[in-house]
């Protein structure tokens, strides 16, 4: 699937790339994951193969109780499916359950979080570049999803709380409650 969308009258065409939209939201969320790391001074790395978990984030301090390093494990989701600012407090996203088995593991030595972004469904929507901002659109949001029930039979539906924006801050937060040994 190319990116060639309609443009809206009178808007310039612009003339982008042929890669497949879902390739491009994946390059995207990652660079909002960059984004969120370099903000809350984490350092990344990517497992190869990721068998499942796409990025590491580690977050250094002193003030860490369990180690001066912890690391937490994050599945990165994109989807264009759901409207910017859901109404209500979540939103339904669709994992595999094979993936909702990996994250929803309670005894684990490394802690894992799913990362979902929601994107507008015109790429022309996606970003916007001006001399004092670049404006991401929309945003991402986490969830833990430690002993959450596999209740399809190939797919579970999990509620993301549109509470739980991931930013800079909400990592810090999570790296904190991780740190001092409890979960995300």
């Amino acid at each position: 699937m190319a990116l060639t969308q309609p443009q809206p009258e009178g808007a310039a065409a612009v003339l982008r790339g042929n890669l497949a939209v879902t390739a491009c939201m994946e390059t995207l969320q990652v660079g909002y994951l960059h984004a969120v790391a370099a903000a809350a001074s984490c350092s990344l790395s990517q497992p190869f193969p990721d068998n499942g978990i796409d990025w590491q984030v580690s977050h250094g301090s002193a003030a860490h109780e369990v180690d001066d390093e912890v690391t937490i494990k994050i599945q990165l989701k994109a989807t264009q499916q759901i409207a910017a600012g859901p109404g209500g407090p979540y939103f339904s996203f669709t994992l595999d359950n094979d993936h909702l088995r990996k994250l929803a593991r309670v005894r684990v030595a490394v802690p894992r979080i799913l990362v979902v972004m929601l994107l507008p469904r015109r790429v022309d929507d996606w970003l916007e570049a001006r001399p004092d901002a670049l404006e991401l659109r929309h945003c991402c949001y986490w969830i833990n999803l430690a002993g959450h029930p596999v209740t399809g039979r190939q797919r579970t539906n999990v509620r993301v709380p549109v509470a739980k924006v991931f930013d800079d801050r909400a990592l810090c937060d999570i790296m904190a409650r991780v740190g001092a040994g409890g979960s995300p």
